[in-house]
């Protein structure tokens, strides 16, 4: 089932992740879902549902993954629960194309139409009337009220659902106290959030369960439509190099897809938290640098000289680096202020200005990801600024837009994140290009 809303900051993360946390409780399996690029909600998400949050996005990997990804991140699960992005018809242009809808509509799946009912009673009747009929392909099953004031309230706005003939699966109190920390690019992450990320979700399991009839939202889930699960469907190359990947709370920002890719290549993945441990694995030949939010523990960062030196020195081993925003901010050579690792010529700051949406991206540079004049769809999300000096040639061309990022021997580095699972070839030929695999 997929969970959406007429608009961002109506509860549907509240809904989508108390409904994993109160399934899982109830001995579910449950398969946890976001669609769009983000990266915040799945770290509650793999909280609530004890398996890893995924994401569906058709601009990243485009339309014809979904369902393959779906059945690949449902195995083994009895109900795939899919949050939405912003409202249920937002996409990147105006045509939809990306949004919670079309996600819907690739997978067959019913929508729960989660509703912020302040400052509304009977008009409720027109909003659920108009997104029913908009597109017939969607299919809209039931509706959670949410932030409602009192029982009279509840009782004129399940009058109003009943007018136009939809199913009210829950209403939901007005409660404050639910509310996540957030920063300058959202949410706080729930592997910073630390215990609070585990009671904020308890807090959201305990609310849907108390005012969301389960049995009824179960009973309106759809079997996913037949076909082949999403597989790497890549070449491992012999020896077993060991890849490291960068995680913990300064690097969250990572899609679960990409280990997997990693490890059909012939990778053994290591994860490494930067703020814990001063050295590369034994036998490192390739390092993975996600985003996340460096800027926040660039104290710790800065203190950890040990691993900075080893960052820095594999980096001008020539072995594979690929770094995405925050991983980027870790390779240069101070982040406001801080010393980092000097692997790029480049100073990094924050700003007051937010970077952010979908970019088609061309590879200007031949690299140890992509040839040159490869074409991606990513996304930036950032408030950062780089300034590069010299020694490097640019990663990504887009339109309306400098060249942006770096390329310098093995090192890939740039603001743009991609997903793994839209060209598996490109992990393939970064595993091929490390030191301890034969030549490629």
């Amino acid at each position: 089932m997929v969970v959406a809303a007429p608009a961002s900051g109506s509860g549907k993360t509240t809904v989508a992740t108390g409904l994993m946390a109160a399934l899982r409780r109830r001995g579910t399996a449950v398969a946890p879902f976001k669609v769009g690029p983000d990266y915040v909600d799945p770290g509650y998400h793999t909280l609530a549902a004890g398996r890893p949050g995924r994401n569906l996005d058709p601009v990243m990997v485009g339309a014809d993954r979904i369902a393959p990804l779906a059945r690949h991140g449902a195995a083994g699960a009895e109900v795939a629960v899919v949050e939405g992005v912003m409202g249920l018809f937002d996409g990147r242009v105006a045509d939809g194309y990306g949004s919670t809808a079309q996600v819907a509509t690739l997978l067959g799946a019913p929508v729960v139409l989660v509703v912020d009912c302040r400052g509304q009673s009977r008009s409720l009747a027109a909003l659920l009337h108009g997104f029913r009929s908009f597109d017939p392909t969607v299919r809209i099953a039931g509706v959670v009220l949410n932030k409602v004031g009192s029982e009279r309230h509840e009782s004129v706005l399940r009058a109003a659902a009943a007018e136009v003939g939809l199913d009210v699966l829950g209403a939901l109190p007005r409660r404050d106290a639910l509310a996540v920390p957030s920063r300058h690019l959202g949410l706080i992450t729930a592997a910073e959030h630390g215990a609070a990320a585990v009671a904020a979700v308890d807090a959201m399991a305990e609310l849907v369960t108390a005012h969301v009839d389960l049995d009824a939202v179960v009973a309106l889930a759809e079997p996913l439509p037949a076909g082949p699960a999403w597989t790497p469907d890549v070449e491992p190359v012999p020896g077993r190099p060991v890849v490291a990947m960068f995680g913990g709370p300064a690097f969250t920002f990572g899609y679960a897809e990409h280990a997997e890719v990693l490890a059909a290549a012939g990778a053994e993945v290591v994860t490494v938290d930067p703020l814990l441990e001063e050295r590369l694995p034994e036998g490192t030949a390739a390092l993975v640098l996600p985003g996340g939010f460096p800027e926040e523990h660039v104290g710790a960062l800065g203190a950890n000289a040990p691993l900075r030196a080893a960052v820095r020195v594999l980096g001008a081993s020539g072995a594979p680096v690929h770094a995405e925003c925050g991983g980027l901010l870790y390779l240069c050579e101070q982040l406001d202020g801080a010393p980092m690792c000097g692997v790029l010529p480049a100073s990094a700051a924050m700003t007051g200005r937010l970077t952010l949406g979908y970019r088609d991206a061309v590879a200007l540079t031949d690299s140890a990801l992509f040839p040159a004049g490869s074409r991606v769809s990513g996304h930036e999300f950032h408030r950062c600024a780089v300034t590069p000096r010299s020694g490097s040639s640019a990663a990504w061309a887009w339109r309306g837009g400098e060249p942006e990022g770096f390329v310098a021997g093995g090192v890939h580095a740039s603001f743009l994140h991609t997903h793994p699972a839209a060209d598996p070839q490109a992990i393939a030929r970064f595993v091929a290009r490390s030191p301890h695999a034969p030549p490629s």
